[in-house]
């Protein structure tokens, strides 16, 4: 079919204006019924949307969509449901969650004894000298809260054994994979990483950031169809969530090449903005050399991810001061800060925007010096540079993130599950500028919204109900933790639909319900921005939609 849209868009706005205005081509689908948020300030609440193709045609009365209403028009009755601009989920791992399906889920666990069980019980569906990989430990679960050691896994030494822990900055192996790894007393932790040792110096069995490599290039690799299958999974996933969108942050040759594979057999329902890793420095300075390829709505490249230090868990983010549990660590610079200078140039010189990882408050103020170096050597209108979760900031530079126009890319649920243990990491004062949220939005920032997932859950109502009680699911602690830093419904929506939408320059497609954007919607069964607050922990995802066909039915 040959859509004019410019030709429909003008037809209906007109709708907007005259309920009941006829037109020629009629709508292939319309959705009726329910209270529709379009995230549109200047209509925020419609009755009624209808869809050409994948795109919006019509949004505004019940009564003025009956007039893109004919026989072959399919019909959506949203009675008692909740439509909401597709969700976007601004910064997750696609693959890294449909393979975190496929293997052990350590999250929750509360020893290391338990995990330790866990591995004896899928050795008994190993084959002898497989490996057992499994993902989601956090010590600060347990009850010593102190990093475990090959030691811990004694009695499963007929398989090497890969656990990361949540944040995907720590990796512990039994004694066969570290035998395997070939990580002894002998081997030097390399830059950016770091191999856990006890008083003599051996290897415990935990490698922090960059010292995960020696574990990772023992690692079979998976095939093709294998990583297809965790990219069919995991979008099952998303879309079940609610999901329409994600910004996959690490993007490599293979991941790409599986994400091209999906698209040409249509199987690419997720839209995917990919951030190209730049562990592989080759694959990278081509996609420099030849620029970002924005022609494809699935499948978008033109970002860069980069990392510029580790994780606060495993006490690999760079601070200016030592750790407040840890006295004699600072944590760990991944990069020298003149590495986010050159790669800033680079991407604003080649039309690239850079995403850079920085999670403590010395890696924060290192990117956004670089940012600012770059900007004033390359300035260029609406550049929208990047910093990856922001955990901790210096407060004096949280208004630097509003001054140079830095989004700032950040993770809700981060909040709560960390709160059980961030102030032991940074102390009472330098808490204040973590996890900070209102103060960003009060410093004129744009936030965007995402999960980390699989790091978190990839569920975004999660995230809304984190950005707005600062609770966890049980309602501790009462009143929130640090409730300053609260937002409003409206706020945290925002964070995973138009904000996280303008964080991939894409604004004027996706994000809200407006006439001539893609055909993209979340339907609730709980009205999220009327329910108290508990409520929306309790709320279901009935539909997904993209490009106007439904992609998850719960019904």
């Amino acid at each position: 079919m040959n859509i004019d849209f410019e030709a429909i868009i003008m037809c209906a706005a007109l709708t907007c204006m005259i309920p009941g205005y006829s037109k020629s081509e009629p709508a292939d689908l319309i959705i009726r019924g329910g209270r529709v948020y379009t995230m549109n300030p200047r209509e925020p609440l419609v009755e009624a949307v209808a869809m050409l193709g994948n795109r919006i045609v019509y949004a505004g009365s019940a009564q003025g969509a009956e007039s893109f209403r004919a026989a072959s028009t399919s019909v959506l009755d949203a009675s008692g449901l909740t439509i909401l601009p597709g969700l976007i989920d601004a910064h997750a791992h696609l693959l890294s969650l449909g393979r975190s399906l496929s293997e052990l889920d350590l999250a929750g666990a509360t020893s290391a004894a338990q995990i330790r069980q866990m591995v004896l019980e899928r050795q008994k569906l190993a084959q002898p000298g497989v490996w057992i990989s499994g993902r989601g430990w956090d010590q600060n679960d347990w009850p010593a809260k102190e990093f475990p050691s090959w030691r811990d896994l004694e009695g499963t030494e007929a398989n090497p054994a890969y656990l990361r822990r949540v944040d995907g900055h720590a990796a512990w192996l039994n004694k066969t994979g570290l035998d395997l790894c070939g990580i002894n007393a002998t081997t030097p932790d390399p830059p950016g990483g770091r191999i856990l040792r006890d008083s003599s110096g051996n290897p415990t069995g935990v490698l922090i950031d960059n010292a995960i490599s020696l574990a990772e290039g023992a690692l079979p690799k998976p095939s093709g169809e294998e990583m297809m299958a965790w990219a069919r999974a995991a979008i099952r996933e998303c879309h079940r969530c609610g999901l329409v969108e994600v910004g996959d942050a690490g993007v490599d040759s293979a991941t790409l090449e599986v994400y091209r594979k999906l698209q040409e057999n249509g199987e690419l329902t997720l839209r995917i903005y990919a951030m190209l890793s730049d562990e592989d420095p080759a694959f990278l300075n081509l996609w420099l050399e030849k620029g970002p390829d924005t022609t494809g709505q699935h499948l978008m490249i033109r970002a860069i991810k980069i990392y510029a230090d580790g994780a606060l868990g495993s006490r690999g983010a760079a601070l200016f001061e030592p750790y407040t549990d840890d006295p004699a660590n600072r944590g760990l610079m991944i990069h020298e800060p003149d590495y986010f200078y050159q790669m800033a140039k680079r991407a604003l010189e080649s039309g690239f925007q850079l995403c850079t990882h920085a999670i403590g408050d010395a890696a924060n103020r290192a990117v956004l010096d670089a940012y600012a170096r770059a900007l004033k050597e390359k300035p260029a209108p609406d550049r929208r540079l990047r910093i990856e979760h922001c955990q901790v900031i210096a407060l004096a530079d949280v208004p630097r993130f509003g001054q140079l126009d830095v989004i700032a890319s950040m993770q809700p649920t981060h909040a709560t599950s960390d709160m059980p243990w961030a102030e032991d990491r940074l102390g009472g004062e330098r808490i204040k500028g973590a996890y900070a949220w209102r103060k960003l939005l009060d410093s004129g920032a744009r936030l965007a919204f995402g999960s980390d997932f699989p790091v978190e859950s990839p569920d975004p109502l999660w995230g809304i109900y984190a950005a707005v009680t600062r609770q966890d699911h049980d309602g501790n602690p009462a009143g929130g933790w640090h409730p300053e830093e609260k937002m409003t419904v409206e706020e945290a929506v925002r964070g995973f639909t138009i904000d996280a939408a303008y964080a991939e320059f894409a604004e004027s497609l996706r994000g809200s319900i407006e006439v001539g954007k893609l055909a993209d919607f979340t339907l609730l069964d709980h009205d999220i921005f009327a329910v108290s607050p508990s409520e929306i922990l309790k709320t279901m995802v009935i539909y997904t939609i993209v490009d106007g066909k439904i992609v998850y039915n719960r019904r």
